[in-house]
């Protein structure tokens, strides 16, 4: 099966950064990182959702988090030199980045915004994030993408519960 290479492994290319394009049977109903962790057979820490966010100062800011996980806003804000934030609605998400639910990279966006990855990503080796389309995930080097997205790693979720 050949996959069509997405505008964001073009750029990959282009940088010279190593890559592997690695395709999964998308649910409609369900796009969530975990059904994509499942279909990849890999775990769901390991697989980041790309979130966009709206600071009050800064304006629009990108969230790498791990799949199973939510964002936390007063982290997100505080990283990113804002007092508050918030997600965006989901009709923003198209026309501000050039992606869809369920296949939006922080990658190739219609212009480059801040990227804050939460700092689980630098503990493997490679990590999975979205390629631009729904069904395909980039596999690369966390550390690559750090330094491709001049992003910034740092605490970005909420903590769960200890019992």
């Amino acid at each position: 099966m050949k996959i069509n290479k997405t505008n964001a492994a073009r750029l990959l290319d282009k940088a010279k950064i190593p890559y592997q394009l690695i395709p999964y049977e998308v649910d409609e109903n369900d796009l969530s990182a975990t059904h994509v962790a499942e279909q990849l057979g890999e775990h769901v820490e390991q697989v980041f959702k790309t979130l966009i966010l709206k600071g009050d100062r800064t304006g629009y800011f990108v969230c790498l988090i791990p799949g199973a996980n939510e964002v936390d806003l007063k982290k997100a804000a505080k990283i990113s030199g804002n007092k508050s934030a918030e997600m965006i609605p989901m009709k923003e998400l198209l026309p501000l980045t050039g992606y869809i639910r369920g296949g939006c990279s922080p990658i190739g966006m219609k212009k480059p915004f801040p990227t804050y990855i939460h700092h689980t990503a630098t503990d493997f080796k490679e990590i999975y994030i979205s390629a631009g389309q729904r069904g395909l995930q980039l596999l690369l080097d966390p550390d690559e993408l750090v330094r491709f997205v001049r992003g910034e790693t740092g605490d970005l979720i909420v903590q769960a519960a200890s019992s």
